[in-house]
């Protein structure tokens, strides 16, 4: 008498790795959640209706009758072209204009949404994703060329009201920065700050001795006064100085 096999259990070969379980598990969601949301850790959507800055070659997709325009030479005026030009480009960006979904990514960056009212806040260009066009913009100098020279740093503050988004390497924290309780940053592992602060560039030869690394680990951030700082758990290098 011939044997008979049993079923495979449910779920094991069955619906667990279907293609409509896949599609379920993955499907974007209209969260109702306004101008910016976030359909996961590393995915904005962008409810457009009107028009946005995003980070140039950030956009992944998009539904509806939407316009991309790379960012004019002289759209912000003489004064910031001549900032990008010191600081190597600066932030490069794209005009998203019309009506529909617009989705962002960048290189699987963890992001996060701010919501500035009436508020300031200093990002390293390489971090900043979009932003609303009632948020003004201006590239800041670093006073320091080796500092520049260290990563490739180029901070944009973003002050007013309306919504910021913004990346990072994982998971990124926050550090309180108080008169007593000053902190000190690597600039390759910087992601935003408090308006109210400006950083000082310092350089630890000690520490770059004892280390025994390249040059860029000499340079530091410090920050005093009263404010925050933005750091994530990463070195990212943008520019290795030649030699």
């Amino acid at each position: 008498m011939s044997e008979t096999v049993p079923p495979p259990p449910t779920g094991a070969t069955g619906n667990r790795y279907s293609v409509s379980d896949f599609i379920e598990q993955t499907q974007q969601r209209d969260r109702q959640e306004g101008l910016f949301e976030l359909e996961s850790q590393y995915m904005l959507e962008v409810n457009l209706n009107g028009m946005v800055w995003t980070k140039m070659g950030s956009m992944v997709a998009y539904r509806g009758n939407v316009k991309f325009t790379r960012e004019g030479v002289l759209e912000h005026g003489i004064g910031k072209f001549l900032k990008k030009a010191v600081t190597g480009e600066g932030a490069k960006l794209t005009k998203a204009e019309g009506s529909g979904q617009v989705y962002l990514a960048d290189v699987g960056k963890k992001i996060s949404i701010l919501n500035l009212h009436n508020e300031s806040i200093v990002v390293n260009g390489n971090d900043l994703l979009a932003f609303e066009p009632s948020v003004t913009w201006d590239i800041k100098m670093m006073k320091s060329l080796g500092a520049m020279m260290a990563g490739g740093l180029f901070n944009v503050r973003l002050e007013g009201t309306g919504m910021v988004a913004i990346t990072s390497h994982y998971q990124p924290m926050t550090l309180l920065v108080s008169p007593d309780r000053p902190v000190t940053t690597d600039p390759n592992a910087t992601v935003a700050w408090s308006g109210s602060l400006t950083p000082e560039f310092k350089s630890d030869v000690s520490l770059k001795t004892f280390i025994g690394r390249g040059s860029g680990e000499s340079i530091q951030m410090h920050f005093k006064g009263e404010g925050w700082v933005v750091i994530q758990p990463y070195e990212e290098v943008y520019f290795q100085a030649g030699g």
